[in-house]
């Protein structure tokens, strides 16, 4: 099993830091990455249907929506750690999560089959990164106008996640 050291902070734009700060020294991140699939079932599980749609504020994302943001971000950020773990020096371009949200059509569809799908993303994700050769992981590449590492994209997504838990614990209860 691969285990990813945590990345320098020269391999963290500033955009990714505190998402990157949000998995503790020392913890192991692919056992963040595989225990968060309980968590977020757990998370999103406690929310009934008729709820799928509430939105703690106006223009505030909806639970199913958060629950799709998680996806597609993941998706995106997967990619790129994939591109520059195989050597692909191409530029990667930024994306605007807020012009993804109506498009996902989230409230439109059962909150249980976007958790599915969310889960499915996860393993695949746990799948890519487990496959990486170990000298691929400090490699570098550009996204955003920004360089970031392998590992700090990996350590990204599972504090990504750790920050919108936080965030629908906190604003969605």
């Amino acid at each position: 099993m691969t285990v990813a050291v945590r990345p320098e902070s020269a391999e963290v734009p500033a955009s990714y830091a505190g998402y990157v700060g949000k998995i503790r020294d020392g913890e192991d991140l692919m056992a963040v990455l595989a225990v968060q699939l309980d968590e977020v079932r757990s998370a999103f599980g406690r929310f009934p249907e008729a709820r799928g749609s509430y939105r703690y504020a106006p223009g505030k994302w909806s639970v199913k929506e958060l629950l799709g943001h998680l996806s597609d971000t993941e998706r995106i950020f997967c990619y790129r750690a994939l591109r520059f773990a195989r050597g692909d020096a191409t530029p990667l371009p930024g994306f605007d999560e807020n012009a993804y949200a109506p498009e996902m059509r989230a409230d439109e569809r059962p909150l249980a089959e976007l958790l599915e799908e969310w889960l499915d993303v996860r393993r695949a994700t746990i799948s890519c990164l487990r496959g990486l050769p170990a000298d691929t992981w400090t490699r570098r590449g550009v996204a955003s106008g920004k360089e970031i590492s392998v590992r700090a994209l990996a350590y990204a997504i599972a504090g990504h996640t750790r920050h919108h838990l936080e965030v629908l614990a906190e604003r969605y209860r």
